[in-house]
């Protein structure tokens, strides 16, 4: 990586950092009520949750629109205040000591927010100074290098291109160098070449000992990223997993077969998990691993007069785990 991200955070690492406990993010029977009105009830956005991101990997926070994820990281932010539980950012309470806890993180938000007459440069430099970074140890020139925006360190932030800004919210995040960075749907609306930049940045930054958390709806991303993922459902944890832990939960596999001729119908058995039509002439058949195997399934199509042209197997991935999760929630 460019010198830069990487010295910024060596350079502020607390100096008990090695004693501390495996967790960069404590969360303990987390509660919020937003309260309601005359014509609107109170409402439940989180039921206690708790859970811990470890320190150093790439943690997936996921859950559906409205699951509580904005909530919670707006709290973490100290833009929310929460109605009970804990919170703990590398080992400093947001209430307790509310100063440490925020040094300690940065937030990438869904929303560009950056005034747009300001130059990359200045947005850097204006935002360390909110965080009490003495001018002399900011170091706004080695992020914009590290982000990749050193050639437009002059330019009105308003002529950036979408990618661009994306990656300036990033730096700004960095200014203060926390060892704990969260990144709020950071690839949307953003093309696919964008979107492997800024992975290829946060890849870089995560090598570099910063602990990143990250929420998406992009569950490919996800699958690939992260090492470990919780996925919150109406404001309640419905479960946190190593990736492959969870991916592996489904035991399911799919198999896509392509009829010869008009097709007729449905094939159909008792250890079929689901049988959908999926295109003109094709079906997808989901069954467990554990019950039978695709030749056995393939048998019970042609046994009920089928006839096959073309077949192609995938195992479930997280996309599928994530429907069946939230469904059953």
């Amino acid at each position: 990586m460019r010198r830069g991200t990487g010295a910024l955070l060596a350079a502020r690492l607390p100096a008990n950092a090695a004693a501390m406990s495996d967790a960069a993010i404590e969360i303990r029977d987390l509660a919020k009520v937003y309260a309601g009105d005359r014509s609107t009830p109170p409402k439940e956005a989180l039921k206690g949750i708790s859970f811990d991101v470890p320190t150093g990997g790439v943690f997936g926070l996921l859950g559906p629109n409205g699951a509580g994820k904005s909530t919670l990281i707006n709290i973490m932010a100290g833009l929310v205040t929460k109605t009970g539980g804990t919170v703990k950012i590398w080992g400093h309470d947001i209430d307790e000591d509310h100063r440490n806890a925020k040094l300690n993180i940065g937030i990438v938000p869904q929303e560009i927010v950056f005034d747009p007459f300001f130059t990359p440069f200045e947005v850097l430099e204006n935002q360390g100074g909110f965080y009490g970074v003495a001018k002399a140890l900011r170091r706004s020139e080695e992020l914009l290098r590290a982000v990749r925006l050193e050639d437009k360190r002059n330019a009105y932030a308003r002529t950036l291109s979408g990618g661009m800004k994306r990656r300036l919210l990033i730096a700004k995040a960095m200014v203060h160098s926390p060892p704990i960075l969260v990144l709020d749907e950071p690839t949307a609306g953003v093309d696919v070449e964008l979107r492997k930049q800024l992975w290829e940045l946060v890849g870089e930054m995560n090598a570099e000992g910063v602990t990143v958390v990250l929420t998406t709806h992009y569950l490919e991303e996800a699958e690939q990223l992260c090492e470990r993922i919780a996925i919150i459902n109406h404001g309640e944890l419905v479960t946190n997993k190593p990736t492959r832990e969870l991916v592996g939960m489904m035991g399911e596999k799919i198999v896509a077969v392509t009829i010869e001729g008009d097709m007729a119908g449905m094939p159909s058995d008792p250890r079929f998990r689901k049988c959908e039509k999926a295109g003109e002439n094709q079906i997808e058949i989901t069954y467990d691993k554990s019950e039978m195997t695709a030749g056995q399934v393939l048998a019970k199509v042609q046994e009920q007069g089928f006839t096959i042209a073309d077949v192609t197997t995938r195992e479930a991935d997280l996309e599928d785990v994530f429907v069946q999760l939230t469904q059953a929630g």
